[in-house]
């Protein structure tokens, strides 16, 4: 099959581990700029990218009273700068040093009138090589970045389908570049207790003001050294009594006792006779445990949405 009609590609990471960890610090770069200039939002919202059509976005960031994006574009390869007064820069996506990457954006944003400082020390690694002095990861497998957005793609599509059951506060479905991994997060509305931090580069306060709410969040993750393959997941903040026991859908989702997550190979996901179904029934079946055992308000937190086919009678 051509890999290119794919739904959902196959995306084994010993395959494109390199242009992973490129990847990963390419989009922090851009993320960090989009921290820069945002105004704070509750549990670190406003650093986030979100998935396009083409790859990732920055969305629209304030610069005084200009606006500008940044747009990673994994079909034709390029990185996109945009401007509200019509500018724009080109960046190509191919084979270069993190350091590399890291000084054309940053050319681009001054030849374009934007003067901004980022901390280049990258967040939730180890080691976490300023930017400027990464030499080290310069791999970028345009195939790979591609199967990796339509990955993105697809599970943004049903992680929206899956927010869209719940009324409570719930996060956008987002990328963060922190931990290189697409979430959705539910809360219940209560506050959690002070999560202990330790998270590597990341300022415990940070850490700890994203989970000051009891959450269960949904993701979707490539894969590291540690765990080498692409993962679903889902975990609770703070995880219930009985949590890791409770049963989990489709079959072949497991709790992970080291990750003290539920996960669900993507393979698993990729291969099944109705993959949005099984992600579905994967992100229910957790969600229902977390917030069944946590003793969530469940009957206030289901959406109710009208019925637009019923027709209002007129007199």
């Amino acid at each position: 099959m051509n890999v290119q009609k794919e739904t959902w590609p196959a995306l084994p990471l010993l395959e494109w581990k390199e242009t992973c960890s490129t990847l990963h610090m390419w989009t922090q770069i851009v993320g960090k700029v989009r921290l820069a200039l945002s105004p704070w939002t509750n549990h670190s919202w406003h650093v986030t990218l979100y998935v396009t059509a083409r790859g990732l976005t920055t969305s629209p960031i304030p610069f005084g009273a200009r606006i500008f994006q940044i747009d990673f574009d994994f079909v034709d390869h390029v990185l996109r700068i945009q401007t509200s007064d019509g500018d724009g820069k080109i960046i190509s996506l191919a084979p270069k040093s993190v350091a590399k990457f890291y000084g054309e954006v940053m050319s681009a944003l001054r030849d374009l009138g934007i003067s901004i400082e980022i901390n280049t020390t990258p967040n939730e690694v180890d080691p976490a090589i300023p930017f400027e002095r990464n030499e080290k990861n310069s791999a970028y497998d345009p195939g790979y970045a591609n199967r990796f957005w339509r990955v993105l793609l697809q599970s943004d599509r049903v992680f929206k389908e899956f927010r869209a059951d719940f009324c409570g506060k719930c996060s956008p479905v987002h990328f963060f570049w922190g931990s290189f991994d697409l979430a959705v997060t539910r809360f219940s509305g209560r506050p959690a207790p002070q999560h202990p931090g330790g998270v590597p580069h990341l300022p415990d306060a940070v850490a700890r003001e994203a989970y000051s709410q009891e959450v269960s969040s949904l993701g979707f993750w490539p894969g590291n050294e540690m765990m080498p393959e692409p993962l679903f997941y889902s975990y609770a903040y703070p995880e219930p009594k009985g949590f890791p026991d409770a049963k989990a859908r489709p079959a072949a989702a497991t709790y992970h006792t080291q990750l003290k997550e539920f996960v669900l190979r993507y393979e698993a996901v990729r291969q099944a006779a109705a993959p949005d179904q099984a992600l579905l029934d994967f992100a229910r079946s957790t969600y229902d445990a977390a917030s069944t055992l946590g003793n969530w308000d469940r009957a206030a937190l289901v959406e109710v949405k009208p019925d637009l086919h019923s027709r209002r009678q007129h007199p």
